[in-house]
């Protein structure tokens, strides 16, 4: 019998060594995990960097934590992608911020297409910011069905399949864009991306976590290639 021991224990009752396992469904579909609970070092680094260096940057029972305060540096996958699926479970505290950051060429520095992550009742000041927004460039398609959940998992997921990009959170579709298209770049003209020369095209590159300011927990990092 196997003995759920309270410090490995996190809201949905899985322990810590298994939040990080794909199941046999997701094999089967083609998930690769991105990150095994352990080491970071594996799949991810710091963006201009060999490896991951930041010291914000902790894995604590399977968790991946960003550390409020503690120069980190923004990390990057070691590969880049085409078309795929990323999906992650993610955690924030009151008032707190991150992103996810896509289609990331490296030579631009920390730029993409961000899938914000933010505690949406304290920043709800503009409607380019707030969850699973393209940050600063297009708002959510919907109304939530629930609000983001402070201090609790979510679970959020970006696809990238030819020109059709999805931003999902919590098993809802909440934005839908198409790459180049008219509504991407009249946005993006309007935004601080507009100085960056193709921003809102269809490019193959990395996958970025954002190092913010604020506290965030990642678990559960997985992709699925869809080529």
């Amino acid at each position: 019998m196997r003995l759920f021991i309270s410090f490995s224990l996190f809201s949905f009752g899985v322990l810590a060594e298994d939040i990080n396992t794909l199941t046999p469904a997701e094999k089967k579909t083609g998930w690769q995990s991105l990150f095994d609970g352990k080491d970071i070092n594996k799949q991810w680094r710091n963006i201009g960097k060999d490896n991951v260096t930041g010291k914000g940057w902790v894995v604590r029972d399977g968790v991946l934590i960003k550390q409020q305060g503690v120069p980190a540096g923004n990390l990057i996958t070691r590969r880049t992608w085409t078309n795929y699926e990323f999906a992650w479970e993610w955690k924030l505290g009151r008032k707190g911020n991150n992103g996810i950051k896509y289609m990331v060429l490296e030579k631009r520095g920390a730029i993409g297409h961000e899938y914000q992550m933010i505690d949406d009742r304290f920043w709800e000041k503009s409607q380019l910011s707030l969850t699973g927004t393209f940050y600063a460039v297009l708002p959510r398609d919907v109304k939530l069905a629930e609000p983001v959940r402070i201090d609790k998992w979510n679970a959020s997921r970006i696809k990238v399949d030819g020109q059709k990009v999805e931003h999902w959170l919590n098993g809802e579709k909440i934005l839908s864009y198409t790459l180049g298209s008219e509504r991407v770049l009249t946005g993006v003209t309007k935004s601080k991306f507009k100085r960056f020369p193709g921003f809102g095209k269809k490019v193959t590159g990395h996958i970025l976590i954002t190092d913010h300011k604020d506290e965030c927990w990642f678990r559960n990092l997985k992709i699925r290639v869809l080529d």
